[in-house]
């Protein structure tokens, strides 16, 4: 790394305010210059959908770091600052200004955007995208004036912004065109249950519906779906996904995913181009739980990348990648996931709760020829801890233990470990 004279983080996000305190934690006491599009210092988006969209008091409590650590830790923050090209055969990046900076090594941690739906652009009158803080700002505003709210998209983000919505005491209606809720993410069981409680908490869901055509008015969005039916919205959010921001990579010429997307990176977060690295929500990394190359779209994938990656600019070695993790809040329910969903998994239940009960506890382990793959938590939080020793292991012969919630999960895990010791021994 002494050949580097200054470090370039484009993009101030979670990945890259994380690895620009990872940098200096492990001792880098050159040049650091974090170049980042929005005006707000580096914060973080979970809380956009929730406690932010809730009260205009949160704003300034998600930054990712005290307002004073940048200053404090010599990092030269650059906000409203856009990075328009990079060049990488000269280590040199060209901002909107028309100023430059070089750099020594490179990271691009320039997350994503929300994915638009065409026929309701950002612009359109009564239609809000929620990606931003300046988003959640404007869509908080809008809010206090309607009474009702239409949410298209049943992902993370659509089911949050509607249960944040309907504890404001507006009026949701929920569309989404597959026929369950979640259904990369969860098993269908879980699935109907979700949907279920939505509906218990008293948001109108419409399953299996797309939008066939829309008509915006002085009064709101008319909304036809695909069923025929006909919805106004004087308040439309519209959150169908995300898109990975990689103008620059591609200008660059870096390497990109050529299905989902995303900057290729190696299990250092280096890309295709020699000092350009890339970290968050941009970038496509092989993940051997899922036994593909994926781009991980959560708040600890920004974190672990941004720590990785940062060492990886130094030259020094760095713990492994912590399993996947992701969590949600909504509807009364915390929502914990840990390791990796895939299609085939056969899912088990430790204990059930009623969907409309006020905190049901339960979880549900999924298993891949016995071996444990993916814990989902709802409002068991701890008990999904005890869990990370047994993700890629097989469990065949405790998995009925570890399902009877009569028993401590901390007991049985313990059991297993130590049959396990017993077995390398012999």
């Amino acid at each position: 790394m002494t050949q580097h004279t200054s470090i370039l983080i484009v993009g101030a996000g979670q990945a890259g305010a994380m690895a620009a305190a990872a940098l200096r934690g492990l001792g880098y006491g050159g040049r650091i210059v974090m170049a980042g599009g929005e005006r707000h210092a580096p914060y973080e988006r979970p809380p956009l959908s929730k406690s932010v969209l809730a009260d205009a008091g949160q704003d300034g409590k998600i930054g990712v770091q005290p307002a004073s650590f940048y200053a404090d830790q010599g990092i030269e923050l650059r906000l409203g600052a856009c990075v328009t090209a990079l060049d990488a055969a000269r280590h040199v990046a060209h901002l909107a200004d028309g100023s430059a900076i070089g750099y020594g090594a490179c990271l691009l941690a320039t997350g994503g955007n929300a994915r638009v739906l065409p026929a309701l652009p950002p612009g359109t009158p009564h239609v809000h995208y929620l990606r931003s803080l300046d988003d959640a700002a404007r869509l908080r505003e809008a809010m206090q004036h309607v009474g009702e709210l239409v949410v298209i998209g049943g992902g993370f983000l659509g089911l949050e912004t509607a249960s944040t919505a309907a504890g404001m005491g507006l009026k949701v209606t929920l569309v989404e065109s597959a026929d369950g809720l979640l259904g990369r993410a969860l098993p269908p069981e879980l699935g109907a249950w979700l949907a279920d409680r939505v509906r218990a908490q008293g948001v109108t869901l419409r399953l299996g519906c797309g939008i066939a055509a829309c008509d915006t008015r002085d009064d709101g969005v008319h909304l036809q779906l695909a069923d025929g039916s006909v919805l106004h919205a004087p308040l439309v959010v519209v959150a169908i996904g995300l898109t990975p921001e990689v103008t620059l990579a591609a200008g660059a010429g870096l390497a990109l995913h050529p299905q989902n997307g995303g900057i290729q990176v190696d299990q250092r977060c280096r890309t295709s181009a020699e000092g350009i690295y890339a970290a968050g929500d941009c970038c496509s990394q092989y993940q051997p739980l899922f036994g593909t190359e994926v781009r991980l779209e959560s708040w600890q994938s920004a974190n672990e990348q941004g720590r990785i990656a940062a060492a990886s600019l130094l030259g020094v070695a760095a713990e492994p990648a912590a399993l996947p993790w992701f969590w949600t809040d909504q509807f009364g329910c915390n929502v914990q996931m840990l390791g990796a969903a895939h299609p085939d998994l056969r899912y088990a239940w430790r204990g059930i709760g009623a969907h409309d009960a006020a905190a049901p506890k339960f979880m549900l382990l999924g298993t891949r020829h016995g071996r444990l793959s993916h814990a989902i938590a709802v409002n068991a939080g701890g008990d999904l801890r005890q869990l990370r020793s047994l993700v890629g292991h097989d469990v065949t012969t405790c998995l009925a233990r570890l399902c009877d919630e009569t028993l401590p999960l901390r007991q049985v895990v313990r059991e297993w470990q130590a049959e396990a010791e017993r077995s390398i021994t012999l």
